[in-house]
This record gives C-alpha cells, sequence and structure tokens, in this order.
C-alpha cells in the first residue's frame, strides 16, 4: 500500500469521482428501490413492502452517530475500501438466499448488512470528496459526481430489473432469475473494488481528524456531533432537510408496484423489463441529464439564484402521476415521456438540496457535518415511506397521487425559510 501512495499521490478527479460516485450509487438504489420490485415479484403486498423495505433506511438515519469514528479513526479511503469488500459480499449473500424457502428473513438480514456498509461508505466518500477537491471543483464535480450517481441507479434499477425480467422471460422461476441477477452484480462490484484499490489517490487532506490526547474519544466525539445543531438558523436547516423532499419520498416506494399492478387494481400492469425500461432506464437517464443540467447551473449563476425554480421543477412534475393513475393510458411511449418528465425536474431540483447540505456542512468537520444532514434527510424519507404502501391501500392509486400533491406544500414553505449565502457555488 505505501509503494502504490508513493507512486499515485493524486490523481486527476475524473480517474475517481465518477467511480466513487457509482460504488455509493449502486447499494443505496438495490436496498431502496430494486428491493421493491424484487419482492413484489415474489408476492409481497404493497404494505409489507413499503414497511420492510423503509426501514432500510434506518442507517442512513443514524449514521451521524459513528461518523465521527469515520472522521477519527484512519483515513476515509480505508473505510471505502472496506465497505466496498462487505457490499460486495452481500450482494452474493442476498443472491445465495432467495432460492430458499426463509428468503423474506435472510434477504433482508443481508439488505441490512448492506444498508450499514453503504451509509458507513456514504459517510467516507462524501467527506473524501470533500476534502480532496476546493470549494470551486466541489461545485463543478457536483454534476459529474450526481449523473455518474445516477448512472449507477440505472444500471440498478434500469439494467438489473430488465436482465431479471429477460430470465424470467427466458424461462427460468423468479427466485432464480434474481438469484442469477445479483450473482452477477456482486461479481462487477467486486471489480468496482479492486479499481478503487489502486485507483483512489491519497490526498494529503485525507487523515484522521486532529485530536486533542488529553480529551476522552467520546468526550470530542460529542462535541463534534454538537457543534452541528449549535450552527446558525439551525432550525430552519433541520426544516429543509426533512420536508424539501416529503412528497417525492412518499412516490419512492409506490412507484414501482403502479407500474407492475393490473388495471383491475389501479394500475398500469407493466411487465417486469416494461418497468426496467421506464422507469429503471428513461427516466433514469432523464433523471440524470436533470441532475447534470442543475450542477452546471449552480456553478454559473450559485445556488441562491436557482433554489426557488429548482423547487417547483422538483415538485410540480408530480402531477403527471395524478394523470396516469386517473387515465391508465395503454400507451407504452406516453407512460415514457411522463415518467421522464417527472424524472428530469426531480434530478435538477435535487441539485439545490445536495449543495444546500455542502453548504450548511462547511467547517472543520465537514465529514460529520455532511453525515449528520444526509441523515436528517433520511429520517425525513424513511418516516413517510413507511407508510406510504398503507396508505395506498387506503386510497387507492388515483387518490394516493392527489394525496402527493398536497404533499408538496411542505417543500415549497421550507423553501422560503432557509437563508443561502449568494456567492455559494458560483463560479468565482
Amino acid at each position: 500500500m505505501d509503494r502504490l501512495k508513493r507512486k499515485a499521490p493524486s490523481r486527476n478527479p475524473w480517474t475517481w469521482v465518477p467511480s466513487l460516485y457509482l460504488a455509493e450509487g449502486i447499494p443505496y438504489t438495490m436496498a431502496m428501490m430494486v428491493s421493491v420490485v424484487l419482492y413484489k415479484r415474489l408476492g409481497l403486498s404493497n404494505t409489507e413492502i413499503a414497511l420492510y423495505t423503509s426501514w432500510l433506511y434506518l442507517p442512513w438515519v443514524i449514521k451521524p452517530l459513528w461518523s465521527p469514528i469515520v472522521d477519527l479513526l484512519v483515513r476515509k479511503r480505508f473505510w471505502i475500501l472496506l465497505t466496498e469488500l462487505l457490499i460486495s459480499l452481500s450482494f452474493a449473500s442476498i443472491a445465495f438466499t432467495i432460492p430458499t424457502s426463509r428468503f423474506l428473513q435472510y434477504t433482508l438480514a443481508f439488505f441490512w448488512l448492506m444498508a450499514f456498509s453503504s451509509a458507513t461508505h456514504d459517510i467516507a466518500a462524501d467527506g473524501f470528496y470533500l476534502l480532496g477537491l476546493s470549494q470551486e471543483l466541489q461545485a463543478a464535480f457536483v454534476g459529474v459526481r450526481t449523473i455518474f450517481y445516477r448512472i449507477a441507479t440505472i444500471t440498478t434499477k434500469g439494467g438489473l430489473i430488465l436482465l431479471a425480467g429477460f430470465l424470467e422471460q427466458r424461462g427460468h422461476s423468479i427466485p432464480q432469475a434474481w438469484s442469477m441477477t445479483l450473482w452477477i452484480t456482486a461479481i462487477l462490484f467486486a471489480a468496482l473494488l479492486l479499481y478503487h484499490l489502486f485507483i483512489l489517490p491519497f490526498p494529503k487532506e485525507d487523515r484522521s481528524a486532529r485530536r486533542n490526547p488529553r480529551q476522552p474519544f467520546l468526550y470530542e466525539f460529542s462535541q463534534i456531533f454538537s457543534l452541528f445543531f449549535q450552527k446558525k438558523n439551525i432550525l430552519s436547516i433541520l426544516a429543509f432537510f426533512l420536508f424539501f423532499r416529503f412528497a417525492e419520498t412518499q412516490i419512492l416506494k409506490i412507484l414501482p408496484p403502479f407500474l407492475l399492478d393490473p388495471a383491475s387494481k389501479g394500475g398500469l400492469g407493466l411487465s417486469t423489463t416494461e418497468v426496467g425500461i421506464a422507469y429503471g432506464t428513461v427516466g433514469m437517464i432523464s433523471l440524470m441529464l436533470g441532475g447534470l443540467l442543475g450542477g452546471y447551473a449552480i456553478y454559473r449563476k450559485g445556488l441562491k439564484f436557482w433554489i426557488w425554480i429548482m423547487a417547483c421543477a422538483m415538485h410540480l412534475p408530480d402531477v403527471v402521476y395524478v394523470f396516469l393513475s386517473q387515465m391508465l393510458p395503454g400507451n407504452f411511449y406516453l407512460i415514457n415521456f411522463c415518467v421522464a418528465l417527472e424524472q428530469f425536474g426531480y434530478g435538477f431540483g435535487f441539485t439545490a438540496y445536495t449543495m444546500f447540505m455542502i453548504m450548511v456542512s462547511e467547517g472543520p468537520y465537514r465529514t460529520v457535518h455532511y453525515a449528520i444532514s444526509t441523515g436528517i434527510m433520511a429520517l425525513g424519507m424513511m418516516l413517510p415511506a413507511m407508510v406510504s404502501g398503507w396508505l395506498q391501500e387506503q386510497l387507492g392509486y388515483q387518490h394516493y397521487f392527489l394525496w402527493v400533491l398536497i404533499a408538496t406544500i411542505p417543500g415549497f414553505i421550507v423553501t422560503g425559510l432557509v437563508k443561502i449565502d449568494p456567492e455559494f457555488g458560483k463560479k468565482k
């Protein structure tokens, strides 16, 4: 390892930022999104799916509790490689246990291992990004990291669902098709781990945070944690983190079942392969383009200029699901267009959320404070998502998506509450 360090003390960000966010996006998408389709195909109800998979948000909610450990002990590079190894093993374990009679208990246990490993990877990777790039490069590469995170989402949510659907059509049983798909994913993720072992740089800034040897570890841990909640305007910051995505998170667990359920249940009746195309590929390409455009827009004129435009772009396109649930169109191209429109707006709008978290996390403990920010965001996503399946089954798809439109109101309210530096993120 020391020899690697001497040979490659630093690298062009293009060689590691894209792959780092591929590795960050794949397990999150698998745990949060693809698991919904997997369990739907394995016969679980919408209520069960939303409840079980929403609990997988918990590691991202509580990751601030161990983020100081990542910051205070060893390098972020070490944590990245360790967690990528655990994620690869998690994929293999889920693949091994899907065909078993107790698949639900076993797969959920390994999804939990994947989720905790992925949440820790997020802490280290985001810290590595913040420490390894200047503020100007952070703004310039926010679109790049977003686009490759979305490529990871396409690869996972689109590619895996398409592959599983193809294997189902070729005569494999549903458990066999998904097991084979996840074995392939485990191998590919292990290859990504090997790439990072040799390519990730050793920036001088990537080191354990400075500690006062006269202070106990737990005391310093609590001090770093409490500094976040002493920030100016902390109440409006917390409100923004919790409620800006209030509507979007209630779509996340319900959209795949809506696309898969037959018209007799109020759904669009798409096949697994068609869901992979519409939601996992066309939708994610649109989301990726929206994120890339959003990053460039903020780089040109700053976050403050775009915040309201991005809030509107994120929330207003949710109306397409009201249209789809009311009309139940059979035209696959129209369904793709509607999903693409909403996902583009979400990608463009979410860039504002990402840059706001970076702005709030500025300071000597950026890794920990960014982890706290994303943990609060995950809490704001977990709680509504947990009840979304039950609520949808009570209301039906038509009335549920009307509720989602009402749920966009808190996102606009909190946008008006936050204070933003007019120069933040803008090209110098």
